[in-house]
């Protein structure tokens, strides 16, 4: 069963030839290596690429261990490189080398050499990119399944598919697996001896237990706005630990680094000003947070919030929380100011829309409520309500639009108008 993956292919096919060393990032086992060395490599071959002209090399094999020395890999790739003909050089584990930017900065003149690599998010991360290679890194991030690619390769109904995908995730080997058992120790396993065992590595944190505690509460908190301080807070109540507000950001950058989660920060849509903090962080994959959790918290609501704020950066936008100030009055007639959320505020370049996740809309008073914060922005982007209600799209009097969850997963052109 080999799970398509257009998207990523179309990024590589475009940054061909371009000049730069093209770093594919993402998550552990999110599928970056199969990308590379099988669906890129295949693309290659249907273009008439000759397997001579293609040199795989995966240094986290042992067989490979040699060529962990970086003057013994560039003699290895100089052998195979002939004068004509483009050669398309591609790395796995990239990070074993010692002194690996060196290396690859050694072939950017070469007009014949196209280079690709993959590194572990452990010791190669995209902070790195930014300055591994001079500006010479183009970077092409992974993220595991969608659920359109997760829905193409599953046995069963769409409804199926989801509660599947929310509970489990989309890393491509849950995709593989059968059992419900089977799946839930995989992700528990991984997150526990691959994830955490990465970050302590890199980053030599030697309390673990400040961290994977971290972890928890953001596990718990998806959907909610988090800052450093009121994480302090639930430590102390919590846990009756002391922690340093300097700590958590340190914690919170790190996750991000690794690409477990994200932050999305908030933005005065009237004041058209962002405000730091506090701000919300959505988590990779589904599957690694419940996980996380023992598969305990299973709120649909804010799943379906991570959902789709994982599907609208796999689009490649940019997302931000929008704030909306507004003026109301109390049940005394007091004027008072009030901040109305907007979950996602969807840019790309000088694109916008915003977007609310509504689980259900049961009556007129829930519609309402889900409205009020897009009817008070002022300017004429597209306004967009997703729910799981089985309804047809359509657009209201105030010119929002409301779709169904699965036209939105599964029709890229969804936010099209």
């Amino acid at each position: 069963m080999e799970i398509k993956r257009d998207l990523y292919l179309n990024k590589l096919i475009r940054s061909m030839h371009n000049g730069m060393i093209k770093v594919i990032t993402g998550i552990r086992r999110c599928g970056k290596s199969y990308l590379l060395f099988n669906i890129f490599s295949d693309y290659l071959k249907t273009c008439g690429v000759d397997d001579e002209h293609i040199i795989k090399i995966d240094l986290e094999d042992r067989r490979n261990k040699k060529l962990r020395n970086p003057d013994a890999l560039l003699e290895y790739i100089d052998a195979r490189i002939a004068k004509d003909g483009m050669h398309y050089v591609m790395l796995d584990e990239v990070q074993w080398v010692d002194e690996f930017e060196d290396v690859l900065n050694s072939y950017l003149k070469i007009p014949n050499v196209d280079v690709y690599v993959t590194g572990s998010n452990s010791k190669f991360l995209s902070s790195d990119v930014i300055t591994e290679f001079r500006g010479r890194g183009d970077e092409i991030k992974v993220s595991p399944l969608s659920f359109s690619e997760f829905f193409s390769v599953y046995n069963g109904s769409r409804e199926e598919a989801m509660e599947e995908f929310m509970t489990f995730g989309g890393l491509p080997m849950i995709a593989t697996m059968q059992g419900n058992e089977e799946k839930m120790k995989y992700l528990q396993t991984l997150f526990k001896k691959t994830y955490i065992t990465d970050i302590l590595e890199r980053y030599k944190i030697k309390n673990k237990e400040e961290l994977e505690e971290l972890i928890n509460i953001l596990s718990s908190s998806i959907g909610g706005l988090i800052n450093p301080n009121k994480l302090l807070n639930t430590f102390k109540s919590v846990k009756n630990v002391s922690i340093s507000p300097n700590t958590i950001s340190f914690y919170l950058e790190i996750l991000q680094d690794v690409f477990m989660v994200e932050k999305s920060i908030r933005y005065d849509i009237k004041g058209k000003r962002y405000i730091d903090t506090p701000a919300k962080y959505y988590f990779a994959d589904l599957g690694l947070r419940n996980a996380r959790i023992n598969f305990r918290q299973h709120e649909v609501t804010h799943l379906m919030e991570n959902l789709i704020y994982n599907e609208l950066r796999t689009r490649g936008l940019m997302v931000d929380v929008g704030v909306v100030v507004v003026n109301t009055k109390d049940e005394k007639g007091k004027s008072q100011r009030k901040q109305l959320e907007i979950d996602f505020v969807c840019n790309e370049g000088s694109k916008r829309c915003y977007i609310q996740s509504a689980l259900k809309l049961p009556n007129e008073e829930k519609r309402e409520q889900e409205l009020r914060s897009l009817i008070n922005i002022s300017d004429s982007f597209q306004k967009f309500i997703i729910t799981e209600d089985p309804i047809k799209r359509y657009q209201d009097e105030n010119g929002i639009i409301f779709m169904n969850i699965y036209e939105f997963l599964l029709d890229k052109d969804s936010l099209r108008v």
